[in-house]
Formats: structure tokens, C-alpha cells, sequence
């Protein structure tokens, strides 16, 4: 299983619109949108899990698209540091 970064989404997208766009391209898995925790409102990005080969079919079919008027970036997502993006890590001043 391999989970997918996908950028520069438009706010209006969702989980119906990114389904769709990927879904040609294989099974989608699963499927999230991130929302800002202080507004509720779409941050513009999202994640996509398919199976290693639909993954590496659809980023390289989507990367670079058009959607509404924007140009999706989408590539395999980076494992993300909790301890520094939650607060709790090493300050930097």
C-alpha cells in the first residue's frame, strides 16, 4: 500500500471530486481531506492510499493536471516527524 500526497487541490474539492480523478487509475483505498482544525475550513491538500502499482500509475498520470483551473501535485507522501509538528519537539528560537 502506498499513501499519496495531493496538493494544490481547490477548495471546493471533495472526497467525491479526488475519487473520481483517481479511481480510472485504480482502487482507492483510502481517502482524506485535510481541513484546518481552527476554521473546518479546506487546506487545499489531501492523501490518497492504493495499492503500490495503482499509486505509481496514478502519480504519474495526475502529477501536474488540471483541476479547476489548478495544477495538482501529487507524489508519494513523506513520513512526517510528530514529535516537531506537534509541538512537543526541540525549540528553535
Amino acid at each position: 500500500m502506498t499513501k499519496l500526497y495531493v496538493g494544490n487541490l481547490p477548495f471546493t474539492a471533495t472526497e467525491d471530486t479526488v475519487r473520481a480523478l483517481f479511481s480510472p487509475h485504480g482502487t482507492v483505498e483510502r481517502l482524506a481531506l485535510i481541513n484546518d482544525r481552527d476554521t473546518g475550513r479546506p487546506r487545499g491538500f489531501g492523501f490518497v492510499e492504493m495499492s503500490n502499482e495503482d499509486a505509481a500509475r496514478a502519480a504519474q498520470a495526475l502529477n501536474g493536471t488540471d483541476c479547476e483551473g489548478r495544477a495538482l501535485k501529487v507524489s508519494e507522501a513523506q513520513q512526517r516527524d510528530r514529535s516537531v509538528a506537534d509541538g512537543r519537539g526541540p525549540r528553535r528560537y
